[in-house]
């Protein structure tokens, strides 16, 4: 049973918002695929709340276990996910052109989404176990190797959104602990004298959608059309928006993938820009709290773990909208407790659950 000083600490107005997001999700993949005549994706909102309900029982697993004792596990997490990486890419399922699931039974799940938490969990240990010499350069080696490895697997899959997630989310929390600019420079210059090389190894659809980044007009019925048709939802949203069940770029199939990487242009049709302020200001206020709790942690692992749960949310909103809007070129990343997915939802979860967590626990070491 939970302690009774846990459950008076437990932040309610950070788990509320959490639920009522999920909720929002669930709602506008509903609207989104309501007029659909694929019986399947009339069936796709059931299904997120179904993972929604699982999500709140992992949310609740999560706050009921002391972050210490995950702590004990990092590596052995760590080393199980990239083993799952290395399953997928000989025995993964493949669908949209990619191999990232794997099925056991009757469950599908992707590994890569939990090897967001599993990265930052690692970081989160290693750092914490040599904190006395993190001054040391030499101490950022294995971290960054660990890093490098993980996202070269998840873009084999190919999954370039994830990779470059785990890559920035890595690089952030190593400066943060005292990683030199400088000592970046050599990587920043041997990626720009690869990058021809690096080009060959992206997929077709890869280089149309940097090639579409760079010129929108290039090819506006093939490449372009995804990003276009995004454009227009967003854009014909309006101020107040037009309204639920009434998103035309969606409902009427205009807009490909609506319910997952896309969903953000949904809520801004249905709503406009109030709405998606509001949503906004809602992943604001996820993350500003996420770095409060952070910096009133009990220790450095957990001051760490807080950190790395943080960014990875900031960093994952920040693509996901700037690619609907145009901003980044198109590269498959989900909107955190709002696209659909369970992998992602679970895993998203069960990390703000590490979050309500070490906040419940703050006085207790």
């Amino acid at each position: 049973m939970f302690d009774r000083r846990l459950v008076s600490c437990f932040d309610w107005g950070f788990a509320v918002t959490i639920f009522g997001m999920g909720c929002l999700g669930v709602l506008t993949i509903y609207s989104a695929n309501a007029l659909t005549p694929s019986a399947f994706r009339q069936t796709l909102h059931l299904r997120q709340l179904t993972w929604l309900a699982g999500g709140l029982i992992v949310l609740a697993l999560a706050c009921s276990v002391s972050y210490r004792n995950v702590a004990r596990f990092a590596y052995i997490i760590l080393g199980v996910n990239i083993f799952l990486l290395l399953v997928v890419l000989v025995l993964g399922k493949t669908g949209l052109g990619a191999q990232r699931w794997i099925r056991i039974g009757g469950i599908t799940f992707q590994p890569s989404e939990f090897m967001k938490l599993s990265l930052v969990l690692f970081l989160a240990r290693y750092f914490d176990d040599r904190r006395d010499i993190l001054h040391q350069p030499k101490t950022m080696l294995l971290p960054a190797g660990v890093t490098l490895v993980s996202a070269l697997l998840v873009l084999k899959q190919p999954d370039l959104g994830t990779a470059l997630l785990l890559l920035f989310n890595a690089t952030a929390l190593m400066l943060l602990l005292g990683l030199r600019w400088r000592y970046l420079l050599p990587f920043a210059i041997a990626g720009g004298v690869l990058a021809p090389v690096l080009w060959t190894f992206l997929k077709d659809y890869q280089r149309r959608r940097i090639l579409v980044f760079l010129n929108p007009d290039l090819d506006p019925l093939g490449a372009s059309y995804h990003i276009a048709q995004s454009k227009i939802a967003v854009g014909s949203g309006g101020l107040f928006g037009k309204g639920w069940l009434a998103a035309s770029q969606s409902q009427l199939n205009f807009l490909p993938m609506s319910h997952t990487d896309f969903l953000f242009a949904v809520l801004s049709e249905q709503w406009g820009f109030v709405g998606a302020l509001v949503v906004l200001l809602l992943y604001t206020y996820l993350v500003t709290r996420g770095f409060q709790i952070a910096s009133e942690s009990p220790d450095f692992f957990a001051t760490l773990l807080a950190t790395g749960i943080t960014c990875t949310l900031a960093i994952q909103v920040g693509i996901n909208v700037s690619m609907v809007l145009g901003i980044l070129p198109v590269v498959g990343i989900p909107l955190p407790l709002l696209s659909y997915g369970g992998s992602s939802m679970l895993v998203t979860m069960l990390s703000l659950g590490l979050l309500l967590n070490i906040h419940m626990r703050r006085f207790m070491y």
